[in-house]
């Protein structure tokens, strides 16, 4: 099978390479920077070179992105072309190449202020059938690429997905506030609760997107950890989530203990990812109570995949203020 991979010197990018490699898939990896995970370099604004690239391919995953961080060091016209633009040349390539499957990366920041119940109000539970309300240049750019995905399978045929991934990124987190309360693997490991994903799944997902896409057609999946809470929690989680956590997830509290871990008091959110299991027949392997698992045995907050792929971030420069600071 040949794959083409965008953002393939980025973090998902190399883990998808990674893996479809250790399949033993043929994989065509572009990137506007060479790493030892592109094999062709240049952007997916360029249409000759994107179409150079889909030669033969039979299968695209497309990552490649300017991610919310750019909000700070990129023009929004930036993010148009990016986004948009290289979505757009790929989607026309992919087309013209006679492609089985396009599995296309897009993020739960799309729903942006739906993701923000008013106080008083329950936690949100966030299905595929949230409306998107995009807060930034970000969440724009991904939501109209995601749009192009619908309209190239509907006027194109294109067998299409989208997958709408949580947060997976190793960098501290960019709300200040939030790092100097925590430390930062307390942070991550009270995410996978609500808001995160480990990459290992990131990418068995993409590889099940792909082998489904031409039974499916289209359609849009949240891929985030499996969260233990029911919709029944939403009111207390808002109250008191450590009542709720002690509840779904019994057992965790001694390991928090043992190191100086806390639960956040609030949780305001809840990515449910149920559609994507059922649909793609997605079997996500690391949840809030796995972790805990392989905490207590010694192990580590990262799976294997995350450990060797490491720390990318995202400017070359650095900032006052947090990792990458955002609008």
């Amino acid at each position: 099978m040949r794959v083409l991979v965008t953002g393939s010197a980025g973090h998902l990018g190399e883990a998808l390479v990674r893996v479809l490699r250790g399949e033993g898939h043929d994989v065509v990896a572009l990137d506007i920077r060479p790493s030892a995970f592109t094999t062709h370099v240049g952007s997916i604004v360029d249409r000759a070179f994107v179409a150079q690239c889909m030669r033969g391919a039979q299968w695209v995953l497309h990552p490649a992105t300017l991610h919310k961080p750019h909000v700070a060091t990129h023009s929004r016209q930036d993010f148009v072309h990016v986004n948009v633009t290289g979505t757009l040349n790929l989607l026309e390539e992919a087309v013209a190449a006679g492609v089985e499957s396009f599995v296309y990366t897009s993020t739960t920041s799309v729903f942006g202020d739906a993701l923000a119940p008013p106080p008083g109000a329950p936690a949100a539970w966030v299905t595929e059938e949230v409306a998107p309300v995009p807060k930034n240049i970000y969440g724009v750019t991904k939501a109209a690429a995601e749009d192009l995905c619908q309209l190239f399978h509907r006027n194109q045929k294109l067998p299409c997905l989208v997958l709408r991934t949580s947060r997976f990124f190793p960098e501290p987190d960019d709300d200040k506030a939030v790092r100097e309360a925590y430390r930062d693997e307390n942070v991550k490991a009270n995410e996978f609760l609500y808001r995160r994903v480990e990459i290992e799944d990131v990418v068995s997902a993409h590889i099940r997107a792909a082998e489904r896409a031409p039974a499916i057609g289209f359609g849009k999946y949240i891929i985030s950890a499996t969260t233990p809470f029911l919709p029944e929690d939403l009111v207390e989680l808002r109250r008191d989530a450590p009542s709720v956590v002690r509840r779904r997830a019994p057992g965790y509290e001694e390991e928090y203990q043992r190191r100086g871990w806390r639960m956040f008091p609030s949780i305001g959110r809840v990515y449910v990812n149920d559609k994507a299991r059922r649909d793609l027949d997605w079997r996500p392997r690391h949840d809030f109570s796995a972790l805990i698992r392989r905490l207590a045995e010694g192990g580590d907050l990262r799976s294997g995949l995350a450990r060797t792929i490491g720390v990318k971030g995202y400017h070359a420069e650095r900032f006052a203020e947090g990792p990458y600071p955002v609008e």
